[in-house]
Formats: structure tokens, sequence, C-alpha cells
């Protein structure tokens, strides 16, 4: 994961999943040892009862849980990174506003449940503090990281007047961008994304349009 969302969505995908899968191989291993004679019935009941507890509010979709990391990675396969993750976020807030108004009826006076409520939120609050940080992250190590084999290409349409960082927010996860550039004269040109990200990094060209790059490289 430290590649920071510029790994396949794929390999993401079997990351995040092997989490919730170790659940499901213990519950199965206890149940063999329970028909085997090893584990009384009493002891099975208790471990599948915490170890689905545990299961199912991993996969509550709520940021920073494998379900709120799912939700981004089934986000990430349409969107851009800049959108699936506000996105990520938005569900997530809803989700916890939810799951703490069913505990509120249920368990209104568990102190162990409020504090987890309130670790979710601090953790969501302060990723949509970071979120243009964690994006000019994305960013900066698909410029300046390991370059990973993206076999996959979608390319971007863009004009000459747009800035370069309106361009860049188009980034998707798991795919290399060619930027197709349609020029006021109705020609079209084709720049590579290491074009753009040079540019706004070492150029410094922050405040730049597409078009201005044209000439440029």
């Amino acid at each position: 994961m430290d590649e920071h969302g510029n790994r396949p969505l794929k390999e993401e995908l079997i990351v995040v999943l092997a989490g919730p899968l170790q659940h499901v191989w213990m519950m199965a291993l206890s149940y063999l040892l329970f028909i085997g004679g090893v584990f009384p019935e009493k002891w099975h009941l208790l471990f599948i009862e915490y170890n689905m507890m545990i299961l199912l509010f991993n996969l509550i979709p709520i940021w920073p849980l494998d379900g709120g990391k799912l939700v981004f990675i089934l986000l990430s396969m349409n969107k851009s990174f800049q959108e699936a993750h506000l996105r990520t976020l938005y569900v997530s807030a809803g989700s916890l506003v939810i799951f703490s108004l069913i505990l509120g009826i249920i368990a209104p006076l568990t102190l162990n449940v409020w504090v987890i409520i309130g670790f979710l939120a601090f953790s969501i609050y302060y990723e949509w503090k970071q979120r243009r940080f964690i994006f000019m992250r994305f960013l900066m190590e698909r410029h300046y990281g390991k370059q990973l084999d993206l076999r996959e290409l979608k390319p971007i349409n863009a004009t000459e007047n747009e800035m370069v960082g309106h361009v860049l927010e188009k980034f998707q996860r798991g795919c290399k961008h060619p930027i197709i550039v349609k020029q006021q004269d109705g020609k079209e040109m084709v720049m590579d994304e290491n074009e753009l990200l040079h540019a706004f990094f070492s150029e410094k060209l922050l405040s730049a349009k597409i078009g201005d790059l044209l000439y440029t490289f």
C-alpha cells in the first residue's frame, strides 16, 4: 500500500479482502475442531460470535475500515482519484451517522462503542482535512515513484485553455492517461501524462494552460 493509490486496483482489492477472509477460514477451522471433539460447543459458538462481530463491523462502509477501503476501490474503477476519495468520505460520514443512531438505540450506555465511533469520526475528519495533500501525494508518487506497468489506457480529453491542475484532477488509479488536446483550429494533439506531471512538479507551471505545454514540450 506504500504507492499511495498507484498500485493496480486488482492487487489492492486482494490485499483488502485478505483481512475479512481470515475470519472465514478461522470459523471453518473452529467448526472442524468442534465436530472433531477438540472444541466444546460453548467455545465454538463463542468463537463464531466474536469473529462474526469483527467481520461484519469491519465490512461497514466507513473509512478506514476494510469496508470503506472497498468503497474507495470500487469507486476508483470509474471515477478520478479525487472524486472517488471524496465520495468515499461522504459515504463513510453517512454510514457512521446511521451506525451511531442504531447503536444509540441498541446500546446507548456502552462506553467502548462510543470510543470506537469517536475514533471513526476523527479518522474521517482527518482524512477530509488532508484530502488535498493525499491527492498531491498520489500525483507525486505517479511522477517520482516506481514506474508501474499500467496496461490500461484511458484517454483524457482536454482543450488548449484548460488549466494543467484541472486536467490532473481527472487522473484515475490503475490506468495510464494519454491527454487528447483539441486545438482551436480543430486539430488534436496527444500528450503523455508524464509531460503534465513534469510541467506541474519540475517546471512549477502551476497556473499554466494545456496549450502552453504544447509548444514547451
